[in-house]
């Protein structure tokens, strides 16, 4: 019995550490792109998701975050200032890379259409005389794309 108290006391001294040590991360603030109407989200630690499952809070800041890049690139193409919508356009591959396989998995055919319109607007942008019509009609048709998806 006397060496079993020892044992007893580092067990339970051990025990009381490892549940210290498993305290989870607080949460961070995250704050929307400067320009938007989106609201700030306080982001949760992130769970792994299957394709099926409701959005979580990390999937919907994500889609929050696409729709805040289109929003300020589309405020920059209708201002003419093409050199700082190419630069928010910039952030998409980000906030796209987030979500991306959770939409490939939930809508193939919004996920291409996304792909597409992005591989577009991109291209538009980095032409020597972009055309702003053509970039804005993108970028509705990307906002669209993104909404639909991002529903549960």
């Amino acid at each position: 019995m006397n060496r079993f108290n020892p044992v007893l006391i580092v067990a339970a001294i051990s025990l009381m550490t490892l549940v210290g040590c498993n305290k989870g991360e607080e949460p961070t603030a995250q704050t929307s792109p400067a320009g938007s109407s989106i609201s700030n989200t306080t982001a949760t630690p992130a769970a792994t998701t299957s394709p099926n499952a409701a959005a979580t809070p990390t999937t919907t800041t994500g889609f929050q975050s696409l729709q805040g890049v289109v929003t300020n690139t589309k405020t920059a193409v209708q201002g003419g200032n093409f050199t700082k919508a190419k630069g928010e356009f910039d952030k998409f591959e980000d906030s796209w890379s987030k979500v991306e396989d959770g939409v490939k998995a939930k809508s193939p055919s919004g996920y291409k259409t996304i792909e597409d319109k992005a591989d577009e607007i991109e291209a538009g942008l980095k032409a020597s005389t972009p055309n702003k019509q053509k970039i804005l009609t993108a970028l509705e048709v990307l906002n669209k794309n993104v909404t639909s998806v991002a529903k549960p």
